[in-house]
């Protein structure tokens, strides 16, 4: 590869993340914000690598016997088309040689996040692990993902959507870990995920620039396939999934409904609800993982 594609910082960490393959381990928790690191890494037991750049930071140590990591993504598709892949080569990829290694090591990534639920029935500060996405974004587009690109979820979106949108661009959907899913039932509901490219517009919000598709959150809640419904909007989950799936991990996305979009209410308490988040799942992490 030459160094115009996978680019390394002097001291020979790679470029974004600007961290060393030692220094990050197998098993990563991301989060979008970056001072949310703390709020994961002070329930680790010792921590033995710091390291900040951007809106990149990276907390990597120990639960127990178990070496983890906590990364901040920032927000948005774009962020994790940058994170996922640098992870993948930090673990993947020769550095020095810029040449991919023969036998290639599974990551798990885990995304703890906050979103909007798109069903009355699922009341703020309630938790939702993502079975599949739905990438409004268009990035797994710009990839080889046949089987993302052409699944029959789409098709029947599409169908569901005929006669009142057009879709501005070609969504593509991606499946979580069966076997994180499986881990991950208690206190987490499960469905699908509508990942977006914007927080106002993309997501159906109007404050003074109009929206393309007034009805947007109507054609998403009342959508349905082979009895599963999209139950929360989020930036990231269908980016994470995608990647992930093409590169080989295992992912699952988390998140806290901190707006309920269906009731037009906004969580009372969301710091307690995200720490609430953050303690039920590294203690899931710490006893099955």
């Amino acid at each position: 590869m030459h160094p115009s594609e996978l680019i390394l910082n002097k001291s020979g960490s790679i470029y974004h993340l600007d961290l060393h393959p030692e220094q990050i381990a197998p098993l990563i928790i991301t989060v979008g914000d970056p001072n949310r690191v703390k709020s994961v890494s002070k329930h680790f037991d010792s921590i033995e690598h710091e390291v900040s750049k951007r809106e990149f930071i990276t907390h990597t140590g120990f639960i127990g016997q178990k070496r983890i990591s906590v990364i901040s993504t920032g927000i948005g598709p774009d962020n994790i088309d940058i994170v996922l892949n640098e992870l993948d080569a930090l673990f993947n990829i020769d550095l020095e040689s810029r040449i991919p290694k023969s036998e290639t090591q599974q990551l798990t990534i885990i995304r703890l996040g906050t979103c909007g639920g798109l069903q009355a029935g699922n009341p703020v500060d309630s938790f939702v692990a993502s079975s599949g996405a739905l990438g409004m974004d268009g990035l797994m587009q710009f990839y080889q993902a046949a089987s993302q690109q052409n699944h029959p979820i789409l098709a029947a979106l599409r169908e569901h959507c005929a006669d009142d949108w057009e879709f501005p661009l070609k969504p593509y959907f991606s499946r979580g870990s069966d076997d994180l899913l499986h881990i991950f039932q208690t206190d987490f509901q499960q469905g699908f995920t509508m990942t977006n490219p914007g927080f106002y517009g993309p997501q159906g919000r109007q404050l003074r620039a109009p929206v393309r598709q007034p009805n947007y959150l109507d054609l998403m809640s009342s959508f349905e396939y082979d009895g599963t419904k999209i139950l929360n909007l989020e930036m990231e989950t269908a980016a994470i999934y995608g990647l992930s799936q093409l590169l080989g991990h295992r992912a699952i996305s988390l998140s806290v409904i901190l707006a309920n979009r269906a009731l037009g209410k906004f969580s009372s308490h969301s710091a307690k609800s995200v720490e609430k988040l953050i303690e039920t799942s590294i203690g899931i992490i710490d006893q099955k993982l």
